[in-house]
């Protein structure tokens, strides 16, 4: 399956029965349930179908660059079935903490408004393609040629490193943090119970600090105005690469582009 983008090594698209498989039979529902342990209040999740891969179940046509919110679950495999269903490039889940499902289907509301029953989980997203690269240029450039979401192995490990240099920054300030390889870059989740009800201006006076210091990331996320992270244990269909938790201790030796334990089952065989 070839892309428009350009990626390192036999990172690919996932097909259309590929993702099918994949959801079927692999992804990991009891997974999922440990990363939400300790999560307080109905998780809200999400599926792309095909924006970006251009590749969706003829059926979805129509609804292949929405993002469809998933708010109606009795559990787990529930999702697992949806997921079956809509055979998606991306799934994510809303970082935002609601109190309640009537809470949480009217709406994200305010950061600035943020009290007991609604917060948001604090992360950062580096992703490979905002590094300068002496081959393919700075991004401003790679988006004129219209190749935004690509990228080559030194990006990957420039996001990487770089990756690995925040987690040393931020264990100084947090105590719980939880790295996660997007299949494409790297997420950071903090999980100390105050920052979920951090305000706008105290999550944008960290990352200002955070950049002075040489650290690029996507504003959006860690301020909070893009409340959507990749579900852990999904399946990153724009590369073909699972979306996994990992041990910082051992993620400097990891190739991350021809590691088995990224890749999904069907790719191994």
């Amino acid at each position: 399956m070839r892309s428009r983008y350009r990626f390192p090594g036999q990172m690919r698209p996932a097909t259309v029965q590929e993702r099918y498989e994949f959801y079927r039979r692999e992804f990991k529902t009891d997974l999922v349930q440990k990363w939400f342990r300790g999560w307080s209040g109905p998780v809200v999740f999400a599926v792309v179908i095909g924006r970006h891969t251009k590749i969706f179940p003829a059926e979805y046509r129509k609804d292949r660059s929405r993002t469809i919110l998933i708010d109606e679950y009795k559990g787990l495999e529930d999702l697992r079935r949806y997921c079956v269903e809509f055979r998606p490039e991306s799934v994510y889940y809303d970082r935002n903490v609601y109190g309640n499902w009537e809470e949480a289907r009217r709406g994200p509301g305010k950061i600035e408004e943020l009290g007991k029953s609604f917060g948001q989980q604090l992360a950062f997203d580096i992703d490979p393609e905002n590094f300068d690269c002496p081959i393919h240029g700075n991004l401003e450039k790679k988006l004129s040629k219209r190749q935004g979401l690509s990228f080559c192995r030194l990006e990957l490990q420039l996001a990487q490193e770089q990756a690995l240099e925040l987690m040393d920054e931020l264990s100084g300030s947090f105590g719980e943090l939880r790295l996660v390889y997007s299949g494409r870059g790297f997420h950071i989740h903090v999980l100390d119970e105050d920052t979920f009800f951090w305000t706008q201006r105290q999550r944008l006076k960290l990352i200002r600090c955070l950049v002075r210091r040489g650290f690029l990331m996507d504003e959006w996320v860690a301020g909070g105005a893009m409340r959507l992270i990749r579900l852990p244990h999904s399946l990153n269909g724009l590369v073909n690469r699972l979306v996994a938790p990992l041990d910082r201790f051992g993620v400097r030796s990891m190739d991350l582009v021809t590691d088995s334990r990224f890749l999904p089952g069907f790719a191994l065989s």
